[in-house]
């Protein structure tokens, strides 16, 4: 009897692991399919011409998309993505107002030890984190384009991420096409996307400060802003695909011919500086005796304001130094014994 009582709790056990492990299953791919379709929605409402609330709606639908797909992970692996404290042996889960158990965010998400995304990945979507924070206390106009690079590597991003953790399945590649556009892009409307002199205080203020705290090597990776210079092609050879869009690779001869050409368009997002930061930055080099009044000193007996040179103003209030100020700077400290 004590024979048979064992092999009876033995099936019972892999019976209930087996059921177990298919709601894991069941709900892994639940998740899955509802971020893919949030990433999906989100495309489409941007791609959307009719549309005018494109980025508001493209950031929280990709937020929910990217938690959902690190939720899948984290229930394969079988990490518990639900908050909680430990009372002794026990886990004692917060919860909702109506009782259900209150998920990891995004950012939780990204910031776990066993998260699968890389450091320019993690800055892109941290980025639109903090932007969806900004755009939730005040209405944001014109600022599709100030932000679209970001977009382009976050959905760039998410389509390598589900694709190396969940396989080809998953891929939402086929699923979307290039958008077409109805007139071509002139230089007066370059200069109109260049400049965005509508966009909020708060949001320009917001993209300065984060673009300038991360590392250059970071800022400068398509994953976390997939930036693309558009040329023109006039020749094809007979028979040859027509494609819209045709890559060629960053060290190519023909991609160092465009950048040797390059001229017209110009990166919006320069490094920028706050004047408190620049000093810091030469006091650090041994110039311990420069202060604000030297700063403003300096920059008024160049004139560096009368263009926009060495620095641009943000926000119609807050002036911005460019890189290339810092050494005439460095120069009046030398002049003046600093």
């Amino acid at each position: 009897m004590v024979g048979n009582q064992g092999s009876t709790n033995v099936r019972k056990k892999g019976f209930t692991d087996e059921i177990m492990t298919r709601k894991v299953h069941s709900i892994k791919t639940e998740l899955l399919t509802k971020s893919r379709e949030a990433m999906l929605s989100a495309v489409g409402i941007y791609n959307n011409p009719s549309i005018k609330f494109k980025s508001e709606t493209f950031i929280v639908l990709a937020i929910i998309a990217w938690t959902y797909l690190l939720h899948a992970y984290y229930r394969g692996i079988k990490v518990d993505y639900h908050f909680f404290t430990l009372h002794g042996t026990r886990k004692r889960y917060d919860r909702t107002k109506y009782g259900a158990k209150k998920s990891w965010e995004l950012e939780r998400c990204l910031d776990d030890k066993k998260c699968p995304v890389n450091t320019e990945t993690k800055s892109n979507l941290k980025f639109l984190i903090g932007l969806r924070h900004e755009i939730e206390h005040q209405m944001t106009t014109k600022i599709d384009d100030a932000v679209s690079a970001k977009f382009q590597a976050c959905c760039l991003n998410y389509e390598a991420t589900i694709r190396s953790l969940f396989g080809d399945v998953y891929s939402i590649s086929k699923e979307l096409s290039v958008s077409i556009q109805m007139s071509a892009i002139s230089e007066p409307q370059v200069e109109a996307l260049r400049d965005l002199p509508d966009m909020p205080k708060n949001i320009s203020s917001y993209i300065d400060d984060y673009d300038r705290q991360i590392p250059a090597e970071v800022y400068n990776s398509p994953q976390y802003s997939y930036r693309v210079l558009f040329v023109q092609k006039t020749a094809n050879r007979p028979g040859q695909a027509d494609k819209v869009l045709t890559f060629v690779k960053p060290d190519s001869p023909e991609a160092e011919g465009i950048n040797a050409k390059y001229v017209m368009i110009k990166e919006r997002e320069k490094k920028k500086y706050l004047p408190k930061t620049i000093i810091q930055i030469l006091k650090e080099k041994g110039y311990q005796k420069l202060n604000s009044y030297h700063f403003c000193q300096c920059w008024k007996g160049l004139n560096a304001k009368k263009d926009n040179t060495y620095g641009t103003l943000v926000g119609g209030e807050k002036w911005y130094w460019y890189e290339n100020f810092i050494p005439m700077v460095e120069k009046y400290c030398q002049d003046k014994n600093l």
